[in-house]
């Protein structure tokens, strides 16, 4: 692919990604019902959502920004923890294989967003 088709297909996945972690970030910061419902089923206190939620917003920005890719680099691997986190958790919790594996395509995601910002940023 010419570089400028993999920018396109970088930036389209990328906002796509970071669409669902601001839209996740801030339904957790505005402490919703179903936000809360899920943290109180996993046994997790409920400020629990706060923390994640800030993470996900500051994470969400990290991606988004060109300038320091070290801090890129983490806001991946945080949200790579998060994902990993939250299908142990439904798994553990007895909540089944396919609560646990449906975070499964963010992650899918997350992970072609950072390989594609590897190739057009090397």
């Amino acid at each position: 692919m010419k570089a400028k088709t993999l920018k396109i297909v970088y930036w389209c996945v990328t906002l796509l990604f970071v669409l669902g972690m601001a839209y996740s970030g801030i339904s957790e910061l505005m402490q919703g019902d179903k936000a809360n419902e899920v943290m109180i089923s996993l046994g997790y206190p409920v400020y629990l959502n706060i923390i994640l939620g800030v993470a996900k917003v500051l994470g969400v920005f990290a991606i988004l920004q060109t300038k320091f890719k070290t801090l890129k680099e983490w806001a991946y691997a945080g949200f790579a923890f998060d994902f990993i986190g939250a299908s142990a958790s439904f798994l553990l919790n007895g909540n089944g294989i396919l609560l646990a594996l449906s975070t499964l395509p963010f992650l899918v995601l997350m992970f072609v967003s950072y390989f594609m910002w590897k190739r057009v940023y090397r």
